[in-house]
């Protein structure tokens, strides 16, 4: 019972054969000790309840409605999203209302209606709560709660492998500890949530000890529980965030474990005095020692922790465990009569004594001695009697147990003879009672497959009307895909209407420029006549480019509307082709989520609504671009029409001029000059208006500024997110070549910002964005690599400090684009307004090379520093051999790896299906040592290209010392990539001899992967923009990725493939066989997770110790 196992059975039986022999020693009354009995008293169900029970009635005349929508509150604020411990007056009020209205139907109702499942933080404190209900509410609440277990299996499958937060284990692991101490409630029903002795010696009657032996095994076991889940919470202890939620789960684990010890206590107490062998009960003795010292330390942890303390009083426990042979509620014993009360006297009044004195003293001296040696001899001759009487009562007990063996020789003889004789008729009636067995226990059978079909019967109706919910929520989703699907092919036709429209509208402007030019060709053959005429036509050309250069303006606008538009419509296609595969999807899970519970089905209704929020936010948003361009686009036409319209009457003057007289002439020219004035302080209005945008998008806080401030603060956050770790695969070389580019940025920015200050050339509005943009990721980028090279700090300390001085970095960039912003700017004067940008740029400079500097010290100096620190002759051929031993790395690893594919197969050995998974294996090497190969020749291509683009008159040498960080990371990226194939094919050969195991093929792959990552990153740092190179460079990663990508998925499949043939028919093992591998299982389960943190241990010990080993050096 309980999980009982062999020796345990064993010893229950010894027990049961003495009970036989000593019934009279082993029951357990009240005669013995009050404190242990385990009489019943009154009316009792045969479950141990009262039958009193079956009718509840409230204990306060209150509103039930209303007392239910305060449970759901404060269920609501006990299981809120924030991460501190559920309020004690929230909970308290839950089990107040199962006593007031016996019973927690209401309870679980309030938790299934709450978004719990959507948060893990919130599954956590739901179970906390559910934890505390069951010990403290009412009786009936453990009793409903067994019909809440597939809503507790759903807590523990919803949450992710660690979530986000890392309670997914807790979760875990806290749902297997409820549904155990269920279990347990189910088949002992007389136990209260908190394990109160005086409680269970009040319901429950027992006489028998092999019961009470089960009891306090079952109990055992679930103590174990409790410490094992106990020391998972622990392990899940943050340094750097609140605890007080994973603390608050340890204030009822307290309260059990303490209430179980105590319960385990007495009993083992009370069967000791009614037990007379002790070795039965040997090994709960042991059980409870060990058990004993695993709760005082548990106590002695929580004791240290100041706000559990503050909750409840943590129990003391002494070193060692108490004697269970003595009552522990035995009085004391009387303290030892005094042979005699001796007071002190009063000094004498005279300093000696007389004769007589000392004669009386003496005499009362020997009269003592006397009394003494009387009562010894009295006493020694009653002992003496003693053991004769003992020893008489032995003999004759031996007598009476030889005559007893004798009688039942004889009477074994006598039952002998009485069996050779009626050997017939016992058969029979052996035969007889075997099938009356045999039908009582069909009997049962069938009543308990009876109560099965009606358990399952209900489950099957519960899950049908949860499916039939899942289908209506899912029908209705697809509905509103479908007309949302619909609403967007109604935009993109508008959309396509309103391209059409701008299409025909420049056609028609076009004709009529068309039209206007051989107008003007027709009113200069006109006008050769008169020089007047001539210089109104050059005018009139003039004016004649400016407009063309408009109307170029207005197609360029245009074209950038028609831009905009087929970017919308290719965005939008792909958001209704994303929309169509997401149904398509929705489709083939609706099995699926059919099986899935309300709140599943209400976060995917969540997630998609906001999706759906989000594209209508986009759409709107683009629609009120598209408009504002056609708006644009319309004003220009009207201008452009208005211009057309004053230029055709201006031609028309013109023809009268030529005929009229120069009166007429020069009224034409006045009225010409009028129409200049005109036109130019249109176009000046126009120019104003455009370059007043443009100030507005780079002095304004919202379009460029705003972006690079958010870029900078998003990675401040993942800086001092715990959760997020950063770039795996950056090095110090490379932090520090990103941290140059950074200070580079810095002062590029401000230079430029100074120039569009001034009005100068370089300074305007398309330099200062760009500018301001690489700076911004710049900076990103050398946050979250610091963060990633944290991993390589000595202790936590150094990892502290680096955090804290990149954050300052942050901090001033953050300020330094705050502090360009207009408003603030306006507020100083214009001859002030330049040493803003230059005093910052002092400041983020400073904070970059404090930076440096601290990353500069991650860097191993002495006898591990780099080639290129130790270097004495020409760095370009440093940097060309390191490149080239690369190179020749990867052609031996290649020579070697074709030498493994041709070496003949060892078909003795080795099976045909072993042989094809190693060509296998060898070829997906092949493939990614060729791409390795292609990626070592594209990265010598980019540096060259870097290099001769960037030395500019200065030689190779200059450029290196130069960039010598850059130089360093490009140099530890080729070695790594050199290390990381050898690695590779090690691996490869030693899983082909057997030396090695596939999941070391795999740490190798993931190495390639990593190494690769690091050497695009280093050419990435100096590359130009689209360089070809580059390009190139960045597709050989890609492949060396895909390839090793290939070889991880083949391993893992041949993995899975073995893993299947090793499989163990669990279904069809024996009970005791089954329990074996289970206990076996656990322990290396326990192993292995000693043994990987162990190896992570080592592992972060070695990155800490330096990230250049032997062999990339």
């Amino acid at each position: 019972m309980g999980g009982v196992g062999s020796p345990q059975v064993l010893t229950v039986s010894r027990l049961r054969l003495l009970s036989r022999d000593s019934a009279n020693h082993l029951s357990l009354s009240t005669s013995s000790h009050p404190t242990h009995s385990m009489l019943g008293s009154g009316r009792q169900r045969p479950g141990g309840f009262d039958v009193d029970e079956e009718v509840h009635y409230p204990t306060r005349p209150v509103d039930k409605d209303k007392a239910e929508h305060e449970l759901l509150v404060n269920i609501k604020k006990a299981t809120s999203a924030e991460e501190s411990a559920p309020k004690q007056k929230h909970v308290r009020k839950c089990i107040v209302f199962t006593w007031d209205y016996h019973s927690s139907i209401s309870f679980w109702n309030g938790l299934r209606v709450q978004p719990i499942l959507a948060d893990e933080v919130q599954t956590f404190k739901a179970l906390i709560t559910v934890h505390k209900v069951l010990q403290e509410g009412h009786p009936v609440a453990i009793k409903e709660a067994h019909g809440q277990t597939p809503w507790l299996e759903t807590c523990a499958r919803t949450v992710a492998s660690d979530g986000q937060k890392g309670y997914g284990p807790l979760i875990r692991n806290y749902v297997q500890f409820i549904l155990a101490k269920l279990r347990f409630h189910r088949l002992r029903p007389e136990f209260n949530g908190l394990f109160e002795y005086e409680e269970y010696v009040t319901l429950k009657g027992i006489d028998d000890p092999n019961e009470g032996y089960e009891t306090i095994s079952d109990l055992m076991g679930l103590q174990d529980q409790i410490e094992s889940f106990q020391k998972l919470v622990f392990s899940h202890f943050r340094h750097s965030a609140n605890n007080e939620c994973r603390i608050s789960a340890l204030v009822p684990l307290v309260k059990e474990s303490w209430g179980i010890y105590r319960f385990i206590t007495s009993m083992l107490r009370a069967m000791y005095r009614r037990t007379n062998d002790v070795d039965a009960l040997e090994p709960l003795k042991q059980r409870y020692v060990s058990q004993h010292h695993n709760l005082r330390r548990f106590y002695y942890e929580c004791s240290n922790l100041k706000y559990l303390t503050g909750l409840i009083n943590v129990p003391k426990l002494a070193p060692e465990p108490p004697n269970l042979l003595d009552s522990g509620d035995a009085p004391d014993l009387p303290a030892r009569p005094k042979t005699a009360m001796k007071s002190p006297s009063p000094p004498p009044a005279e300093p000696t004594a007389n004769a007589a004195e000392i004669n009386e003293q003496a005499r009362m001296l020997k009269q003592y001695e006397d009394q003494q040696a009387a009562l010894r001899a009295q006493r020694e001759e009653e002992e003496r009697r003693r053991l004769e009487q003992e020893q008489m009562q032995q003999r004759e007990f031996e007598q009476r147990q030889r005559e007893q063996a004798e009688a039942q020789r004889l009477a074994q003889e006598q039952l002998m003879q009485q069996q050779m004789m009626y050997n017939n008729q016992a058969q029979a009636a052996q035969h007889a009672g075997e099938l009356e067995r045999e039908l009582l226990a069909m009997r049962g059978q069938y009543e308990r497959d009876q109560i099965f079909l009606e358990q399952y019967d209900r489950r099957v109706k519960a899950l049908e009307a949860e499916l039939a919910n899942v289908n209506m929520n899912v029908n209705s989703q697809m509905m509103s895909k479908d007309e949302l699907i619909k609403q967007l092919q109604d935009q993109v036709t508008l959309w396509r209407n309103k391209y059409e429209a701008l299409a025909k509208l420049y056609s028609q402007l076009r004709t009529e420029h068309l039209d206007m030019l051989s107008k003007f060709k027709q009113m200069q053959l006109k006008a050769n006549s008169a020089q007047e005429a001539v210089d109104r036509m050059e005018r009139m050309e003039r004016d004649l480019k400016s407009k063309t250069l408009e109307l170029a303006d207005m197609l360029r606008e245009r074209d950038r509307a028609r831009f905009d538009v087929d970017r919308q419509k290719s965005s939008h296609k792909e958001e209704i082709d994303r929309l169509r595969r997401d149904l398509n999807f929705a489709n083939e899970r609706a099995e699926d989520f059919s099986r899935s519970k309300n709140s599943e089905v209400s976060t995917v209704m969540t997630k998609y609504n906001r999706q759906l929020a989000e594209l209508e936010d986009s759409l709107r948003a683009k629609q009120l671009q598209i408009d504002d361009l056609l708006g644009k686009l319309d004003n220009a036409s009207n201008d452009l029409e208005r211009l057309r319209d004053e230029k055709d009457q201006e031609i028309m003057i013109l023809q009268e001029g030529m005929d009229s007289t120069i009166q007429q002439l020069s009224e034409t020219q006045q009225n010409q000059g009028i129409v200049d004035e005109t036109t130019n302080a249109q176009i000046d209005t126009l120019i104003l208006d455009n370059r007043k945008k443009l100030n507005q998008i780079i002095g304004e806080d919202k379009p460029v500024k705003l972006a690079c401030v958010h870029k900078v603060d998003d990675a401040i956050y993942e800086l001092e997110s715990p959760a997020q770790a950063g770039n795996l695969n950056s090095t110090p070389e490379y932090t520090l070549s990103m941290v140059e580019k950074a200070v580079n940025n810095a002062t590029e920015f401000a230079t430029i910002y100074n120039l569009y200050l001034g009005g100068e050339a370089g300074g305007d509005h398309v330099e200062v964005i760009k500018s301001a943009n690489e700076f911004a990721q710049s900076l990103s980028d050398v946050l979250i690599n610091t963060k990633g090279i944290t991993r390589l700090a000595s202790d936590d300390d150094v990892s502290d400090k680096i955090i804290s001085v990149a954050k300052a970095a942050g901090d001033v960039g953050l300020r330094f684009f705050e502090n360009l912003q207009s408003y603030k700017l306006d507020l100083l004067q214009p001859s002030q307004r330049k040493d803003v940008a230059m005093r910052n740029n002092s400041q983020a400079r400073g904070a970059l090379t404090k930076l440096s500097e601290v990353v500069d010290d991650l860097i191993p100096k002495g006898a591990k520093a780099g080639a290129l620190a130790r270097a004495n002759g020409d760095l370009g051929d440093i940097v060309e051999q390191e490149m080239s031993s690369a190179a020749r790395a990867i052609e031996l690893a290649t020579q070697r790896l074709q030498e493994l594919m041709s070496r003949p197969r060892d078909s003795s050995r080795f099976s045909a299906v072993d042989l094809q998974v190693h060509d296998s294996i060898l070829s997906a090497a092949m493939a990614i040592t060729n791409a390795i190969s292609r990626l070592i020749k594209a990265a010598t291509d980019s540096q060259q290209e870097i290099v001769a683009q960037g030395k500019g008159s200065s030689s190779i040498q200059q450029f290196y010392k130069r960039n010598n960080r850059w130089t360093e990371g490009l140099i530890s990226a080729a070695k790594s990539v050199a290390f990381a194939t050898n690695l590779l094919i090690e691996s490869a050969d030693g899983v082909l001899s057997g030396t090695h195991s596939l999941e070391q093929l795999i740490v190798a792959s993931n190495e390639v992967a990593a190494a690769t990552a690091q050497l695009v990153a280093a050419s990435r740092v100096k590359a130009n923009l689209m360089s070809k190179t580059q390009e190139r460079l960045e597709a050989a990663a890609k492949a060396v990725t895909e390839a090793c990508k290939a070889l991880v998925r083949q391993v893992k499949a041949i993995s899975a493939k073995q893993s299947e043939e090793e499989d163990v028919d669990y279904k069809n093992m024996a009970v005791l066989e089954f329990k074996r591998r289970e206990m076996e299982q656990q322990v290396e389960i326990l192993k292995l997770e000693k043994d990987l943190g162990a190896a992570r241990h080592r592992l972060g010990a070695m990155r800490r110790a330096g990230y250049h080993t032997d062999e990339t050096d």
